[in-house]
């Protein structure tokens, strides 16, 4: 009978006060319904109300109460009420009841309603709400034990709308949006409530209170899966890594939590965790062992974010394999991760068909691991290691990528030497860099975190640092800073006296010349002769050095042992160790290739394909042809124009007080001439004469003998097989010389030709193979006219734009991809620049 009376009499007031604040005018009336209906949310109210009465208005009749007070907002019953009243009053009734129930009626107000007077209203006290920590209070009244379970339905729209509140205040606020909505500073704020709410929850444990983390676990999941984790743990992280240091409450609590999270939110939220927390001991102290209880944990933290992607930094890396390395129960897991790692980076399928990114970022997984190793572990695993050891560097070494090469020296290098302990190290000769100085920095042991407080120096020990450093005298300071023992001011009077030569003259030696026994050759035979019979390294030497302007000089002479000379050059061995040896070959024979182009080129391209050649002289040939195609297709410049080293040697001329005065005078005009800039006075320089490109007739003996027996294999040379590297060259040697015929005449056919080339290893497993196929593909658009792209490649065109477009979305290298959107960009401006023209003659 109580309960039955006490609802009969808060329905009884409540329908009162509707009735007075639908109907009356009078302001008194109006604060007086208001204020009753107040009371029954404050606990320190001076009227009569009982605890039973308090709940079954906010259980029964606050939030339809709530909806009748913003669905009469057009009323202009506020207009009655001074700002102080509204604030206390109205204001009040959405910031003293159950904070569930305003939240809701605040966010679907917000999303029913156009703009107006009243939504800026309910806006105002939506700020407030989330300003006055009701956040937290909602969070706790749900966290606490004694919460009255609610529907399924309810619970997901409350999670919708505290994650979703900045998405729907922006698309019905804009651009009159709060900054308090915006994401970067409301979910930092929710974060902050968060931690309140566990706060509450840790103390309300030691009274012995029963708490539920589910809906705080939920919360956090959702806002983790929407892309707000950077937002969440950035406060998160620290506040609970500091928490649970020396409090064994706060670390039950936050693996409850962890454990509370849903299954398919898991992974976003462990994502974000591992990226946020600072240290392997931060992370195993609020995570607990969810990874071994949870099996989405697991794979996340054991199979994804090591084997499946590779964004994250190295510190992620090591604080992940540093967390499942710290406890007993999550060592199995660290073996686990390290066999996973070393099939994959001793897969040569894996390592073919990844990016380099991803095969550094296995690397550094893989040596951190086995940093973290004991020596019993290691032993166990040693055979398993050496398997992985021999085939993992195999497959590095055998890729055509210096990156990856070098990866798999520096891998195999640290696995030997964690094996091998006292034996013979295993050593290979390459050039450091960045990244192999980091990846060497992996087996370095983990700082330890109790080192330093919170992961980070301690200031005040610095700041000690500072002041003793301060305070230290001028003779520490130089005793620290300089160890050469200083000079005494007698000894440095003495030598500057001696050294005391500012008033001579220096001897100009720049025409001096080194004395040698052998004198250069004269004669182009005479060249050839000492390269193929001397075995005076001197001689050989002027001979290479000389080669080059006996061939640019003497063009009839060439002619005669163009081919002769190419063949020397080209088996020439670098016997003595001279100096710029690969340079000056082969600037020789490009200057053979230019100045008798027909038969050199045919020498060139037929020896290609021939038996009993390197690699290393298939790729010689490859750039010769390269650099002389270029040079024949620039344009002729005078013989007397010199070079600018000479330029600029020419023109720092030394002002000598011997001189004539004429001579310095000219100098200093010069330098005038020189510094002066001039407006107005027209071309400073005489327009460039035309001349004959040079290339464009020939251009068919570069490029069509290097695609006559490429899918012909020889014993020493496959170059559809193994010689990946070869056949890469082969296809950008080809593009080159597609780009440098534009405007020829036979750029059509060489097009047409290079495009059904290349388009049989379009889907080679090399990616060197793959870019020069795609460089290719954008010679061909370059150089050749569109007109003839559109009659010529028109059953091509589409195919290729399909293809295309597949390798800019999903190729695994970062080079492929750009280059085939350089491609799709090239292709459509040639379209649009053919097909413009007659849709603008049919619109005139």
């Amino acid at each position: 009978m109580e309960n039955m009376s006490a609802e009969a009499e808060v329905r009884l007031h409540v329908s009162q006060c509707v009735r007075t604040l639908s109907t009356s005018g009078d302001a008194e009336e109006v604060a007086h319904s208001l204020h009753t209906l107040v009371s029954y949310l404050d606990n320190e109210s001076q009227e009569k109300i009982s605890p039973a009465q308090r709940d079954e208005f906010n259980r029964t009749h606050y939030t339809s109460f709530l909806k009748f007070l913003v669905g009469n907002l057009k009323a202009n019953k506020l207009q009655l009420l001074t700002s102080a009243q509204c604030s206390d009053l109205w204001d009040g009734l959405f910031l003293r009841g159950p904070p569930d129930q305003a939240l809701l009626v605040l966010m679907d107000y917000i999303a029913s309603s156009c703009p107006s007077a009243g939504l800026d209203r309910v806006v105002g006290v939506l700020e407030r709400y989330l300003q006055s920590g009701r956040l937290a209070a909602l969070l706790w009244s749900r966290c606490q034990g004694s919460f009255s379970p609610d529907s399924p339905q309810l619970r997901e729209t409350l999670l919708g709308r505290l994650v979703s509140l900045p998405d729907l205040t922006a698309n019905h606020l804009h651009p009159h949006n709060r900054p308090l909505f915006l994401p970067a500073q409301y979910y930092p704020l929710l974060a902050r409530e968060l931690s309140i709410a566990l706060e509450r929850t840790c103390q309300a444990l030691r009274e012995g209170q029963d708490c539920s983390l589910s809906f705080v676990a939920q919360l956090l999941g959702k806002a983790c899966v929407q892309g707000h984790s950077e937002h969440m743990f950035k406060e998160l992280a620290p506040h609970l890594s500091a928490r649970t240091r020396s409090d064994m409450v706060w670390q039950r609590v936050c693996w409850r939590l962890m454990e509370d999270v849903p299954e398919r939110w898991m992974e976003s939220v462990v994502t974000g965790l591992v990226q946020a927390v600072e240290g392997p001991a931060a992370l195993s102290r609020i995570m607990g062992n969810v990874v071994v209880k949870n099996k989405k944990a697991q794979f996340v933290m054991t199979h994804k974010l090591l084997l499946l992607q590779y964004k994250y930094k190295t510190s992620v890396v090591r604080t992940l394999l540093g967390y499942l390395a710290q406890d007993r129960e999550r060592r199995p897991l660290l073996i686990q991760v390290l066999r996973s790692l070393c099939q994959t980076w001793a897969n040569s399928s894996a390592v073919r068909h990844t990016p380099v990114e991803q095969q550094l970022y296995l690397s550094r997984a893989l040596l951190v691991c086995l940093g973290l190793l004991s020596d019993t572990e290691l032993q166990e695993l040693r055979p398993e290691l050496l398997q992985c050891m021999m085939g993992g560097m195999q497959c590095h070494l055998d890729n055509c990528l210096v990156r990856v090469r070098r990866v798999g020296m520096v891998v195999g290098e640290c696995l030997s030497a964690r094996l091998d302990t006292g034996g013979a190290k295993l050593k290979f000769q390459y050039e450091e860099d960045d990244e192999t100085r980091e990846l060497l920095s992996m087996m370095d042991p983990l700082p330890a975190e109790d080192a330093a407080i919170a992961d980070r120096p301690d200031p005040s020990q610095s700041n000690k640092r500072s002041e003793i450093k301060g305070q230290s005298s001028p003779e520490e300071v130089t005793s620290l800073t300089s160890p050469v023992d200083p000079v005494r001011p007698a000894e440095q009077g003495c030598d500057s006296e001696l050294d005391s030569d500012d008033e001579l003259t220096p001897y100009d030696m720049s025409e001096d010349r080194e004395m040698t026994k052998a004198t250069p050759p004269r004669y182009l035979r005479d060249c050839m002769e000492a390269l193929i019979s001397s075995e005076d390294g001197e001689r050989v030497e002027l001979s290479l050095r000389a080669a080059e302007g006996l061939v640019r000089k003497n063009s009839s002479a060439v002619r005669e042992v163009s081919v002769e000379l190419t063949k020397v050059l080209l088996h020439l061995e670098d016997r003595y160790s001279t100096a710029g040896f690969l340079g000056m070959r082969q600037a020789a024979m490009v200057a053979l290739a230019v100045t008798d182009c027909i038969p050199v080129t045919e020498y060139l391209t037929t020896e290609f394909y021939s038996l009993n050649y390197s690699l290393r002289q298939r790729l010689d040939m490859l750039e010769v042809l390269t650099l002389a195609a270029q040079e024949l297709s620039q344009p002729i410049t005078e013989k007397t124009r010199p070079s600018q080293g000479t330029r600029s040697a020419a023109n720092i001329v030394p002002i000598d007080p011997c001189d004539a005065p004429l001579h310095w005078r000219k100098v200093v005009e010069q330098r005038i001439q020189g510094k002066t800039r001039r407006f107005g006075k027209g071309a400073s320089r005489p327009p460039a004469s035309a001349s004959p490109n040079r290339y464009a007739p020939v251009a068919g003996f570069f490029f069509f003998p290097l695609l006559q027996k490429y899918d012909r294999p020889q014993v020493t040379f496959d170059l559809l097989g193994s010689d990946h590297l070869v056949l890469g060259r082969l296809i950008h040697t080809l593009g080159l010389l597609m780009y440098l015929a534009v405007n020829a005449p036979v750029a059509t056919q060489m097009g047409r030709a290079l495009l059904d080339f290349v388009w049989a290893v379009r889907y080679h497993v090399d990616q060197v193979v793959r870019q020069g196929v795609l460089f290719a593909i954008c010679a061909v658009f370059l150089s050749m006219p569109s007109q003839n792209l559109l009659s010529e490649l028109s059953d091509h065109l589409l195919e290729t734009r399909a293809w295309l477009a597949d390798v800019a979305e999903g190729d695994p290298d970062a080079d492929c991809r750009s280059l085939a959107l350089q491609s799709l960009v090239l292709l459509e401006k040639s379209l649009k620049a053919e097909l413009e023209p007659p849709a603008m003659a049919l619109q005139s």
